[in-house]
């Protein structure tokens, strides 16, 4: 059973209600699980001061207290522990719980599914080793390509090499798991205990690569083998927001959650303010001075090196800096002070600064960094719809830090790109409560002022209980804005709701190794997929995928008959996929070969055409000349570079004639056509793409059509406004094209980087090729350094116009 008690309603003392019940009247053991030791604490400091019988079981098992032990056997109290305690290789809590309660079960992802992942990084923390990454890299080699390898293994990471997760799946390599077995299995702490959770699955594992580290873990915590979980005659999982796509029930690997929500209660009022968007001065400066008027700031961000450097760019001379360390029994040292900040990573729940303990939270960059599935999931596979509860519960939480009652009020300051444009975007506002979806537009509209004029409305927050004027004058405007929104499931939560339980079915069969049985039990998920249209369909493609090799498994391990079926399933999931994810892969065995799409065929035959009739000087030149004026300020300068980039895509590249035509257009024949407009000169990614500018990309398909004297626009063709900055106009926005997109400028300097090295490498190779023989090898290296337009349009499609608007 799951019990959805919004923040400021107090889930604890419910719980413990229920956990004292299930003592007295079952005589039952009953065990409350937090995420962490501090939360623990709290958590028993209140069933003290209500009278309920507790003890805390934390940390080491060989530290506990025989007295404390027997007192909970025989159920003479609650057992108040840690996840980590009931989710780990040999659980101490013997006899197991009658009674399991998880306290922010909303958060369970992140504290059940790190217990089943093996992490081996490259250098920063207790799981970093070097020799073992570079071992577990040459296990992993079958299943990445050459180029791929070669910059995992590289000493120095290329930029944005940080942010590219490979994906390797086991089951697709003959005598991997064997061998990742044998290394994983020789290994002492920390790796020992995390590796005991996977032993038994390891064949069903997946592994996601980046330069600074591997994590080895199921899609799906199989949580089935523990009986501490297991056995409990029931399980209470307590959550502020429970959401609407089984993302619950994916993070505990359970089916079958029965669901009991209360209405959503006021949280408190924030005055939210988005730096990015100012349209003047420096987003950094604002921060400052918004802290330095607000005496306190707590900082959250996904890492505590991005926390620590945002608390020392903020806090004033003089002021203490805390970190983790600092807090680690509580939030009252911070809470005491009368100035300083707090800088803490991945800590979105369980911190209470109500009132005047804190009236400012610093929140940075989305919170997906940590788990690289996530990662992968939402930033390769776009299977953003099923990750999206989860990473918007801890944005959501994160903003309340410091509001934790009706009454409560606090300034949230938004800093950086990337959650800036997260939180505008409508699907996921539309997904949030009212309240917050006001909040974030007003926000988002006083944001667009001058910096004096922010700093204003600031001070008139700050100063409400000694002045009328922020209840006077913002609260009306805001209980308008409030009345007028309502929340909205985001599109595909009922798909993905109804497909949890076939997902956590189809991975243990997988983790069983009935390998059949889970390549048509996943088959089964992607079909219930289906009913959430676009919004699943990247998660869609992602179960055929693993339907595919799962049946490469069982067809492997003698079932033969499943070996077309795997084939038929690989070529599926990338005609699902719309993408070149799917196509990085290494091919299965025995695979028929695919075509590729008709634009890359185009590209790969005139790049080979080039490469093979032109000067590798000249060419060497113009590739050189074309990054550089990619970095450029200049109109002059950046908008031959881009069409030079065309060129070296394969494509028909130039800038049309007239006024209001686009910068650049790529056609590749009547395949594919990508209008682009450079608006290099938005040196600052301060402010919004002004209304004229998405206005005029909307026709140049139109008119390239027309120049082209063709029927139509090729499916698959976009529009594209390249600029720093983070959003645009709103009445642009509205009346924007589906095609049109907006592209950072370092985006497109990382693709021409890309394409650099490819044509580098492959001009170093041109000598003594047949032509055919070449364009294959061109083709080869084009995918691999994601330079095919398919894989282009990929790059430049993140962010679409009209999800940009700022209300």
């Amino acid at each position: 059973m799951a019990l959805e008690l919004p923040t400021g309603t107090g889930k604890t003392i419910p719980a413990l209600l229920i956990s004292e019940w299930w003592r007295q009247t079952k005589r039952a053991r009953v065990a409350y699980a937090c995420p962490t030791d501090q939360l623990a604490r709290q958590v028993a400091a209140t069933a003290s001061r209500e009278g309920v019988p507790a003890v805390v079981l934390t940390g080491d098992h060989k530290k506990w207290l025989l007295d404390d032990l027997t007192r909970y056997d025989s159920g003479e109290v609650i057992v108040i522990t840690t996840y980590s305690t009931i989710f780990n290789s040999s659980p101490k809590l013997d006899p197991h719980p009658d009674l399991l309660v998880f306290d922010d079960a909303h958060n369970g992802e992140q504290y059940v599914a790190e217990q089943y992942c093996v992490k081996v990084n490259r250098t920063g923390d207790e799981f970093s080793d070097i020799e073992l990454f570079n071992e577990l890299l040459d296990i992993l080699a079958p299943g990445l390509n050459d180029l791929s390898l070669r910059r995992l293994r590289e000493t120095d990471a290329e930029v944005g090499a940080h942010e590219k997760v490979e994906l390797v799946i086991p089951a697709q390599h003959n005598g991997m798991a064997e061998r990742l077995a044998a290394l994983l299995s020789g290994l002492d702490r920390p790796w020992v205990f995390r590796y005991a959770m996977i032993s038994k699955v390891l064949a069903s594992c997946l592994v996601y690569l980046t330069h600074s580290g591997i994590q080895i873990r199921p899609l799906i915590p199989h949580t089935e083998d523990n009986r501490a979980f297991t056995d409990a005659k029931q399980r209470l999982y307590l959550s502020a927001t429970l959401g609407d796509a089984g993302d619950l029930e994916r993070s505990f690997g359970r089916s079958g959650i029965l669901r009991i929500s209360l209405p959503e209660p006021r949280s408190g009022q924030r005055f939210m303010v988005f730096p990015d968007l100012i349209s003047q001065d420096n987003a950094d400066d604002l921060t400052e001075e918004i802290t330095r008027r607000a005496g306190k700031a707590l900082v959250l961000a996904p890492d505590t090196a991005t926390a620590r450097a945002t608390a020392d760019a903020i806090a004033q001379p003089g002021w203490p800096v805390l970190t983790k360390d600092d807090v680690k029994h509580g939030m009252d040292p911070f809470s005491a002070l009368p100035e300083g900040v707090c800088a803490l990573a991945s800590r979105y729940d369980g911190l209470d600064l109500p009132h005047d303990a804190c009236r400012l939270v610093v929140i940075e960059s989305v919170p997906d960094r940590d788990q690289l599935q996530e990662r992968f999931l939402s930033r390769q596979v776009r299977a953003g719809a099923a990750l999206s509860e989860r990473v918007r519960t801890r944005v959501v939480q994160g903003l309340g830090r410091c509001t934790r009652a009706a009454n409560d009020w606090a300034l949230v300051v938004v800093r950086g790109q990337e959650l800036t444009r997260y939180l505008l975007r409508p699907e996921i506002q539309s997904a949030l409560s009212p309240d917050l979806q006001a909040e974030i537009r007003f926000g988002t509209e006083n944001s667009r002022q001058t910096t004096t004029d922010i700093l204003e409305n600031v001070q008139v927050f700050l100063d409400q209980e000694s002045s009328p004027v922020w209840r006077e004058q913002a609260v009306p405007n805001l209980n308008t804005l409030r009345a007028s929104l309502q929340r909205t499931p985001p599109a595909g939560s009922d798909a993905l709701a109804a497909s949890a339980a076939a997902e956590i079915e189809a991975c243990a069969l997988a983790g069983h190794s009935k390998w059949s049985e889970a390549s048509s039990q996943a088959n089964r998920v992607a079909n219930l997929l289906s009913q959430g249209g676009d919004a699943t369909v990247g998660y869609r493609a992602f179960w055929i995928l693993l339907a595919g090799m799962w049946a490469y498994r069982a067809a492997a391990e003698g079932d033969t008959s499943m070996l077309a079926t795997a084939h038929q399933l690989v070529f599926n999931a990338d005609r699902t996929a719309r993408g070149s994810w799917v196509r990085a892969l290494p091919s299965l065995p025995q695979a028929p070969p695919t075509d590729m799409p008709p634009q890359d065929d185009v590209a790969v035959a005139e790049a080979a055409r080039q490469i093979l009739n032109q000067s590798p000087g000249k060419l060497g030149k113009r590739l050189t000349a074309m990054v550089a004026g990619l970095t450029e300020v200049s109109h002059t300068k950046y908008e031959p570079a881009l069409t030079e980039l065309g060129f070296f895509l394969g494509a028909e590249a130039a800038k049309p004639q007239g006024s209001g035509r686009s910068d650049s257009n790529w056609c590749w024949g009547s395949h594919m056509w990508f209008a682009l407009e450079a608006k290099s000169e938005h040196t600052k990614p301060e402010g919004l793409v002004p209304h004229n500018d998405i206005r005029q990309v909307n026709d140049q398909l139109k008119l390239l059509a027309s120049d082209r004297d063709h029927d139509g626009i090729p499916a698959g063709s976009i529009t594209a406004i390249i600029s720093p900055r983070v959003a645009v106009d709103p009445t642009g926005a509205i009346g924007a094209a589906e095609h049109s997109h907006l592209v950072h400028p370092d985006t497109i300097l990382g693709l021409a980087r890309e394409v650099d090295h490819a044509w580098t490498d492959l001009i170093g190779k041109r000598t003594g090729q047949a032509p055919a023989q070449f364009q294959r090898l061109v083709a080869t290296v084009f995918a691999q350094h994601g330079i095919l337009p398919s894989q282009v349009r990929d790059r430049l499609t993140e962010h679409h116009v009209t999800n940009l608007r700022t209300t």
